[in-house]
């Protein structure tokens, strides 16, 4: 059974991974792997003000967060996705951002980010220019330590706690602005 979206209308984020794990699909959470440290950079980042673990992943809501991936089905790894997929999934996820209308919408991955824009290569995690129906983009890394590029926590963690500081300042903003 396909893992369920976690969402909330005009989530603060929404979280976009590229397709769940195998472990995640059979927990029926998101970010279940038991080495995925996902949860816990959440929590360390100040992003979420209790420690949650993918069993809990539908508290997000809570803290004005939400929770998708871009194409639905499991798989051991996403080099397994089929371009038709990534392209159909691109679609869809269009239309679900657009539908719940979040501040931010980070992706969890680069790959994510550089499949939904066509983009062969660039700058790494981190704020981007892009608008997406709105919601302005932040780049995460991805939270697996088979990630060579942030091999460990506390180089994931950086770019969390970067992630809560443009939150932060996208809440600024539309203080300061009026509403979007």
């Amino acid at each position: 059974m396909p893992l369920r979206d976690i969402t909330t209308p005009n989530p603060r984020v929404l979280f976009v991974g590229i397709n769940p794990s195998l472990r995640s699909e059979q927990a029926g959470h998101h970010f279940a792997s038991p080495g995925n440290p996902f949860w816990r950079l959440l929590f360390e980042a100040k992003l979420i003000p209790i420690p949650l673990t993918s069993d809990d992943d539908g508290h997000l809501v809570e803290f004005g967060m939400a929770m998708t991936n871009l194409c639905a089905r499991a798989s051991r790894s996403a080099a397994e996705l089929t371009r038709e997929e990534i392209v159909a999934g691109k679609r869809i996820l269009a239309r679900k951002i657009q539908r719940i209308g979040p501040e931010v919408v980070a992706f969890v991955g680069l790959s994510i980010y550089r499949d939904f824009f066509g983009k062969a290569a660039g700058p790494g995690a981190g704020a981007k220019d892009e608008i997406i129906s709105g919601a302005r983009v932040f780049v995460l890394p991805n939270p697996s330590g088979l990630n060579a590029s942030f091999p460990g926590f506390k180089h994931k963690l950086i770019w969390f706690e970067k992630l809560r500081e443009f939150i932060e300042s996208s809440e600024r903003a539309a203080i300061t602005n009026g509403p979007r």
